[in-house]
């Protein structure tokens, strides 16, 4: 079952071996995952299932957040989707944060304020609201009547920069990621959000790293007696040397962290005892997260493999460049590697799993998968021990079990979807 991009994958091919040019390759998959995945996936026997509730959720601009200052890169207003909880779940809350990766220079945070990722001028006046967004019951099981929000990523530093840096960078940029942060949560809080009884803060790639950022003061902002929790989908990138023995990813965070001022925003434990840069990789930091956590990650995330293990800067003689676009088509001696980066997961994930906490760790060559309908949950979802996503997720958070799926290695799990990139 494989994701087959074609045309609108055309002009992304082209932009993507440019080297190492990190923000247009987080702008085209973002652009890619902004008009729809799932359109791409070919599900077999899948049957439609109808909701009273349109899935077509219209896009809301933060009014107040002129007052605060909590500005996108281009100085235009945040904004966020909002679909309003119905029945026995009208005080529960889900949030999901859209990923979209980060800008680590003047021209790419630049760049960034001409898609919707830097500029809600370019944000879809409406979204379509699937997998864990969903209100589909067949599709959503366990979230579907809830109170749903999706979070636009606007800033370029998973909701964590800080205006100190824009007066020394000569431009009209602003790095307002965690006033932004503010802004919206200050919003759902005033719209029933500081009445909820069970809530969960989920978001995507750098939506997954600003989860897992925020996820504590997600929950000191809401009743005490509220279950609430925190799932990040994408979102543990790993501090690991590329194929060539740099230190590509480490180097690149360290850029982001100085450019926008992300340092405030970050664990205080680990930026006392650590450069700053180092404590945006949840390996350093996630264990001390009070509040639970559920990961979800592929051990074969294409994007941690085509930018942290292989990115284009460090394969000189273009040996990877079937492999990083296709996992069928690796090596045994790339396989090899491959395997080896999936061990630096699980090692990394050691301490997390000691303190109990929930993962889905599949052997699938993709990268976010709850908000797709197709790997959420569905009859031809990705499975570990015959549980989709959504039912590892489900038993985790209202059973409160320790919930740990992970499975064996590349290429043992047929249920995966394993993207292909031409």
């Amino acid at each position: 079952m494989a994701l087959h991009l074609q045309s609108m994958l055309s002009s992304y091919r082209r932009v993507w071996w440019r080297k190492f040019n990190w923000v247009i390759v987080a702008a085209a998959v973002s652009a890619i995952l902004l008009l729809g995945f799932s359109l791409f996936f070919t599900t077999p026997n899948k049957t439609t299932h109808f909701t009273l509730v349109s899935d077509m959720v219209p896009l809301t601009l933060i009014a107040n957040a002129q007052k605060t200052g909590a500005f996108c890169l281009d100085g235009s207003l945040p904004g966020y989707h909002f679909q309003k909880g119905f029945g026995s779940s009208s005080r529960n809350w889900l949030l999901h944060i859209e990923g979209g990766g980060w800008c680590n220079t003047i021209a790419s945070c630049s760049y960034r304020t001409t898609t919707a990722l830097g500029s809600s001028k370019y944000m879809d006046h409406e979204v379509k609201f699937s997998g864990i967004l969903s209100s589909d019951r067949y599709e959503n099981p366990d979230f579907f009547s809830w109170n749903k929000v999706k979070i636009r990523y606007c800033d370029g530093a998973s909701f964590a920069g800080s205006p100190e840096t824009e007066i020394n960078n000569g431009t009209k940029l602003f790095f307002r990621g965690q006033l932004i942060w503010e802004a919206v949560k200050d919003e759902l809080l005033s719209l029933g959000l500081s009445n909820a009884r069970q809530a969960l803060l989920s978001g995507c790639s750098a939506g997954g790293l600003a989860t897992l950022i925020h996820c504590d003061d997600f929950r000191d902002v809401l009743p005490k007696n509220a279950k609430v929790k925190c799932l990040s989908d994408a979102g543990f990138f790993l501090n690991e040397k590329d194929v060539a023995g740099n230190h590509t990813i480490q180097s690149y965070y360290h850029e982001v962290v100085q450019l926008q001022g992300v340092s405030k925003s970050l664990n205080k434990d680990c930026v006392a005892k650590n450069d700053p840069s180092k404590c945006l990789f949840p390996q350093e930091f996630t264990s001390s997260i009070k509040t639970p956590i559920f990961l979800v990650n592929p051990s074969y995330d294409f994007w941690q493999i085509q930018n942290i293990l292989v990115p284009v800067s460090s394969d000189f003689q273009g040996d990877w460049f079937k492999c990083r676009r296709n996992i069928h088509n690796c090596s045994p001696s790339q396989i090899a590697i491959l395997q080896g980066f999936r061990n630096s997961l699980l090692k990394a994930l050691n301490d997390f799993l000691q303190i109990n906490g929930g993962v889905f760790i599949n052997s699938c060559f993709i990268h976010c998968q709850t908000w797709m309908a197709e790997t959420w949950h569905g009859p031809a979802s990705p499975k570990i021990n015959n549980k989709t996503i959504a039912e590892s997720v489900g038993e985790w958070y209202f059973n409160d079990k320790t919930v740990q799926q992970i499975d064996c290695p590349y290429p043992c799990n047929p249920t995966c979807y394993n993207m292909e990139f031409p």
